[in-house]
């Protein structure tokens, strides 16, 4: 449980409850990690929280979601606060909540009620930066919105009478209402149409290059930024705040090989992400998986590191990432400095223990880095040919193009030629054979 007193000019003040289903297969979570999780989001915005606790229930209640008993003590809690302090407050319930629960949870807490999707929504809201992630918000918080009518809305009975040239009954302002937004979710399900015909022509550019490029993914706050900041020397928003990071960006990275490769720096995932969310970042999402190689960021520090990496997959499959494209994936355990001597030395051994690549690393001393450098390059020349090539000393328009598109192992130079064993991706092994 966690209370504040006093509360800063111009935060809102919130209570954040954590419903906590003792029935539900809730995995390994821990319950008091989901509640800091929920403080995290809330103060992810210009909310103070002033009150959060746990609330434990053998099952949701289908008219409110909480019992009787815990909503009669929260309705004499938020009530004290808003009588002693004089101002407006409201309660975030860290779960999904139907538009009936959360109708009936605002009558009788009489106040403003937000669940989880609500929240992530208008932490979304305030962070997107670029028109498209404005887009894709936009979307998401009126698909949300859609379902929802019948809550928000107060002039919904009301009955607008038709033209006048037509018969019939008239059509209710919560037809008209609806309408409109389908209205505006069309509009901007085009202009995303257009996002995603303009990220497809980049990408069809970058394989003519070709430049491999390497997506980090992970749940918020794992420490992708600071990780993309480590490796691209670049100026990305990393703070220890959940969805700090919303819009992407990408940047050249140089690998130890001398090749090069774009890293893309993604949205963070949480547990359960609203599905409107999930859809309506599809044209984001698209460059996970497109990407030649995915790095799975984790906090390794994190009581619910198992369960994230659980959730974290979860959103992979809604996006097509399938279990081959997984096989293109490294997954990096961050923040071992934040680790003891003894869970240190046990997650190198789960590193060379798991089947697939395992890398431990900690973004912020840079420890690892270079280990992870390394197996990023390895596995981005795997399917890779290496081409014995032979060069007249006079050629030097092919002998410079190979070492720009290539990673030359070998060279001995004879007077009569120059041999070279040259390593090349697919693209530029045909292109090379075909005469350039």
């Amino acid at each position: 449980m966690l209370e504040t007193a006093e509360v800063k000019d111009g935060a809102t003040p919130c209570f954040v409850v954590r419903p906590n289903v003792t029935t539900a297969q809730r995995g390994t979570r821990d319950a008091d990690s989901d509640l800091a999780e929920a403080v995290g989001l809330a103060g992810a915005i210009n909310l103070q929280i002033v009150h959060a606790e746990v609330i434990n229930l053998a099952r949701p209640h289908p008219s409110a979601f909480l019992g009787k008993g815990s909503i009669n003590r929260l309705r004499q809690m938020v009530s004290s606060f808003i009588e002693q302090e004089n101002k407006y407050a409201i309660v975030i319930m860290d779960c999904t909540l139907s538009p009936v629960q959360q109708r009936n949870l605002e009558r009788h807490l009489n106040c403003k009620v937000i669940d989880r999707t609500g929240l992530i929504l208008e932490i979304f809201g305030v962070r997107a930066r670029t028109k498209e992630g404005r887009l894709q918000v936009d979307l998401a918080a009126l698909t949300y919105q859609r379902s929802r009518l019948v809550r928000s809305w107060t002039h919904l009975e009301r009955q607008r009478g038709g033209a006048g040239f037509m018969g019939g009954p008239g059509e209710r302002q919560i037809e008209i209402d609806r309408r409109l937004i389908d209205q505006r979710i069309d509009r901007i399900k085009r202009e995303l149409r257009d996002v995603r015909r303009t990220r497809a022509l980049h990408r069809k550019a970058r394989k003519k290059v070709p430049y491999s490029v390497v997506a980090l993914v992970g749940y918020t706050n794992a420490g992708k930024s600071t990780l993309f900041n480590r490796l691209t020397a670049a100026d990305v928003i990393a703070r220890d705040q959940l969805f700090a990071t919303l819009d992407p960006t990408m940047r050249a990275i140089d690998l130890p090989n001398g090749r090069q490769a774009v890293l893309s720096d993604t949205v963070g995932f949480v547990s359960e992400l609203p599905h409107e969310l999930v859809n309506a970042f599809h044209a984001t999402l698209e460059e996970v998986n497109e990407a030649d190689l995915i790095v799975h960021v984790r906090d390794i520090s994190h009581p619910n590191t198992d369960q994230q990496k659980r959730d974290v997959e979860r959103v992979l499959g809604d996006i097509g990432v399938d279990e081959v494209s997984q096989r293109r994936m490294i997954e990096v355990l961050n923040k071992i400095d934040r680790l003891d001597l003894k869970a240190k030395k046990a997650t190198a051994s789960r590193a060379e223990r798991d089947n697939f690549v395992v890398v431990p690393v900690s973004a912020v001393t840079g420890e690892g880095c270079q280990d992870f450098l390394d197996v990023v390059a390895e596995r981005l020349i795997e399917g890779f040919e290496v081409l014995d090539v032979k060069v007249d000393h006079t050629d030097g328009r092919r002998l410079a193009w190979l070492y720009q598109n290539g990673e030359v192992i070998e060279r001995k130079d004879t007077d009569a030629e120059i041999s070279i064993k040259v390593r090349l991706s697919p693209i530029h092994a045909a292109q090379f054979q075909h005469g350039l």
